[in-house]
């Protein structure tokens, strides 16, 4: 287990980097995206209109903020086990969208995947449809209606189908999802069984839905996993906890939320003079 004057210390860092994120116009969201994975991941972007995006590195206890205008729709996923040159070539082994670190299209399955449309109100869910490379949950932050966190903190490569198993060197890296591995009408709820009578669950997606009760497990799946809420600014936690405090950066405050609450953090000028001191006093007072 990770000793408490490091985790706190990764936590500080996190606040730090929210804390200094520019500011931020009335008609933008900010995405908080933390790191909370063993291993570096590099987490793809990308719009559904013209699928220009973004890419980036974010190693283990790190935290990026991206902001992005009202109106916008589109995707954030993980790729996993990547190697990128100086120039920002190369390739990945789940998630991969090219051969660029910079996301023009959609990654490739399987990858779980955070899916939202911003507007009034805004709509966002965790989707399994495409498989699952790593756990994601998704916490609206401030937000008004349901806004409720979403998203899979239980880890599929441990107990995923053989069938289904996306390995490298007999290591389980993916779970890919039974429309991608068997390409049917069934599976894939298209043709005969394109509406929700006719598209139902299957033995794999009940798996994909016993350990991720908060996510899409197919294309059409129970429409209780899409949620709305207005005027939120969204934290997605790769490798993350439901029930764990989240903080985003909002309204030149840094903003967190715990299980059932929500409260305001003092202006972030004081929190990056204050959390420092916080892991000082820590380390006096923890044995």
């Amino acid at each position: 287990m990770a000793s408490p004057h490091i985790a706190l210390l990764k936590l500080t860092s996190i606040f730090i980097v929210i804390a200094s994120a520019p500011e931020l116009c009335g008609s933008s969201k900010t995405f908080t995206l933390v790191n909370y994975c063993k291993e570096t991941i590099w987490p793809g972007i990308t719009r559904s209109d013209n699928h220009s995006g973004d890419g980036f590195a974010l190693k283990s206890g790190q935290s990026t903020v991206y902001t992005a205008p009202d109106g916008w729709s589109g995707r954030i996923w993980a790729r996993t086990g990547c190697n990128f040159d100086n120039n920002g070539n190369g390739k990945c082994q789940t998630g991969g969208c090219g051969t660029s670190i910079n996301c023009t299209v959609p990654g490739s399955p399987p990858a779980t995947s955070a899916d939202f449309t911003l507007g009034e109100p805004d709509f966002y869910d965790v989707s399994l449809v495409d498989g699952f490379n790593l756990p994601i949950v998704v916490k609206a932050i401030n937000g008004t209606g349901n806004c409720s966190t979403v998203g899979c903190d239980g880890d599929l490569r441990q107990n995923c189908p053989s069938e289904l198993a996306s390995k490298d060197n007999d290591k389980v890296i993916a779970c890919r999802s039974a429309c991608d591995v068997f390409n049917t009408d069934e599976y894939c709820c298209r043709g005969t069984y394109g509406n929700p009578a006719t598209c139902l669950a299957s033995n794999y997606s009940k798996i994909f839905k016993q350990v991720c009760p908060a996510a899409y497990s197919f294309a059409l799946d129970d429409p209780t996993s899409l949620i709305t809420c207005s005027k939120a600014n969204f934290v997605v936690i790769f490798c993350g906890s439901r029930n764990q405090t989240a903080c985003s950066y909002q309204d030149k405050q840094v903003v967190c939320n715990r299980p059932n609450k929500a409260y305001k953090a003092i202006p972030q000028s004081w929190w990056v003079l204050m959390l420092p001191l916080t892991y000082v006093f820590n380390l006096r007072i923890t044995p």
